[in-house]
């Protein structure tokens, strides 16, 4: 039993001929590599799929979404700016020629007010967060606040590069049905006043052989560097409407759309 002991001992102490390695606690830079790749082409598959297009050089999908804080060159023309160009004037042919054949009775300058509200950069921000691409925007070394305030004032751009990138990968046809797809409803549903309510209202008066409305400030509060006004515009055979706003005119146009919907008049212009 001595004996046992004592080379059990012996063998403790000149150690395992065959030790063992300790399992890594820290992954290799290969696997790293791997791993981030992994969801790079994951986040891929699922933006486009959002987005309706499959991109056969998706190099051209990863261009879309990166910011010039991210390139490690000082080449400016592997940011998104170029595609966001290209995306700019894509999007301004294709809405063109939706409200051309949407709105058969419109005249020139109604069809600009609704191009310039479809293609400004809030709507293309809108429609950016709508298919939720804001956390596939690559950016370069910023603070996690700094960043996220960065993404948000991009998206617009991101938007019109995506259009253009798709433009680029699918062609002409490809790019029409992603505008479409997402600018429809927003065409049919301007998100503001395509005409001045004053206006608007001056016409439908005269349309009726009524007079000009006639505005009246009723009432001015706050202080001098901060007024508000109260306005009343004014019909013959009508009740006054009023409207508050921190401008005489801002006070007026407010009057004019109350006057309006109560008289169920719509400011969105001919729809054809």
């Amino acid at each position: 039993m001595i004996d046992d002991v004592t080379n059990v001992d012996r063998a403790s102490a000149a150690g395992d001929p065959h030790p063992q390695e300790a399992p890594a606690t820290v992954p290799s830079a290969a696997k790293k590599r791997r791993a981030s790749k992994a969801k790079s082409k994951a986040t891929a598959a699922a933006i486009e799929q959002r987005l309706g297009h499959s991109f056969a050089d998706p190099a051209l999908l990863t261009t879309a979404f990166t910011h010039v804080s991210a390139l490690k060159t000082a080449r400016r023309t592997d940011s998104y700016q170029r595609l966001e160009f290209l995306g700019d004037h894509v999007l301004g042919l294709i809405v063109s020629d939706m409200l051309y054949r949407a709105f058969p009775n419109a005249d020139e300058g109604e069809l600009s007010k609704r191009l310039a509200d479809l293609v400004r950069k809030e709507t293309c921000a809108d429609v950016a967060r709508s298919l939720d691409l804001i956390e596939g925007i690559k950016l370069g070394t910023v603070g996690a606040g700094v960043g996220a305030k960065l993404r948000r004032s991009v998206l617009g751009d991101i938007c019109e590069a995506v259009i253009g990138a798709i433009y680029l990968d699918g062609g002409y046809e490809a790019a029409s049905d992603f505008v479409r797809r997402n600018w429809t409803e927003r065409m049919r549903k301007p998100a503001r006043s395509l005409r001045d309510p004053k206006t608007v209202l001056q016409e439908w008066a005269q349309a009726r052989g009524l007079p000009t409305p006639v505005y009246r400030e009723v009432e001015r509060t706050g202080p001098h560097h901060d007024p508000q006004f109260r306005v009343a515009v004014v019909l013959p055979g009508l009740e006054p409407a009023e409207g508050v706003g921190g401008s005489k005119r801002a006070a007026e146009k407010v009057a004019a759309s109350a006057m309006l919907a109560r008289e169920g008049v719509g400011t969105g212009g001919n729809d054809g």
